[in-house]
């Protein structure tokens, strides 16, 4: 069973990481799907479709609830279980799929780390946050300021936000093991303040953000 890891954060949150190889049958076997959940299954291709399976699998895993509640989407589409008090995140990369569970507003977000990444960088690094960037470790700057933005763009959960302007990262110091630092959203007179986390395992970066 290829879970990487799951890890439970003095309560405040949990989350889990998993590498998907397993057929769709494999999650099929091990859900109770309702009626709603297996009417959007239908609708998803392929890759959707395997995807959508191994998130909905890892979240029943990391909530650890007495019983399994529904995965389903508010009108903005933002995940929530059915009956549960807890908030919920899911991020899919390539075979990676990354769940966070907490009380509190919460977002996740989990890539493969790839070069390409910097050449897109000015599309969502303002020039704050280039100021503290080493020129010497962009590669992994550049991926946790990303996720950082997509964590908190979850956390948010109501679409239109620009990257560059209504989402900042403070400055941190980057480590391989789980770091915290801090963000911020800012758009018109909506202003937020994320905890955020991240760390590498391996060529994975997870990123993830708790509202303040």
């Amino acid at each position: 069973m290829p879970l990487i890891l799951i890890k439970n954060e003095n309560g405040l949150f949990r989350y889990g990481i998993w590498h998907h190889i397993e057929a769709d049958d494999f999650f099929l076997e091990r859900l109770n799907l309702s009626r709603a959940e297996e009417a959007e299954l239908q609708n998803l291709k392929a890759r959707k479709k395997s995807e959508w399976l191994c998130s909905r699998y890892l979240l029943t895993i990391v909530a650890d609830h007495v019983m399994r509640g529904a995965c389903l989407k508010d009108e903005y589409g933002k995940p929530y279980i059915e009956g549960s008090d807890e908030n919920i995140s899911i991020s899919h990369t390539f075979d990676y799929t990354a769940v966070i569970i907490s009380k509190k507003v919460c977002g996740i977000d989990i890539q493969v780390v790839v070069p390409k990444i910097i050449a897109i960088g000015p599309r969502f690094i303002n020039e704050n946050e280039l100021k503290y960037i080493p020129q010497n470790n962009k590669l992994y700057y550049f991926h946790v300021i990303w996720g950082a933005k997509e964590a908190m763009y979850k956390c948010h959960g109501k679409k239109e936000l620009d990257f560059k302007k209504h989402l900042e990262v403070s400055p941190f110091d980057f480590s391989q093991n789980c770091f915290r630092f801090e963000g911020r959203l800012h758009k018109d007179d909506c202003i937020v303040k994320y905890s955020l986390y991240a760390e590498l395992n391996e060529k994975i970066m997870t990123v993830y953000a708790i509202e303040n």
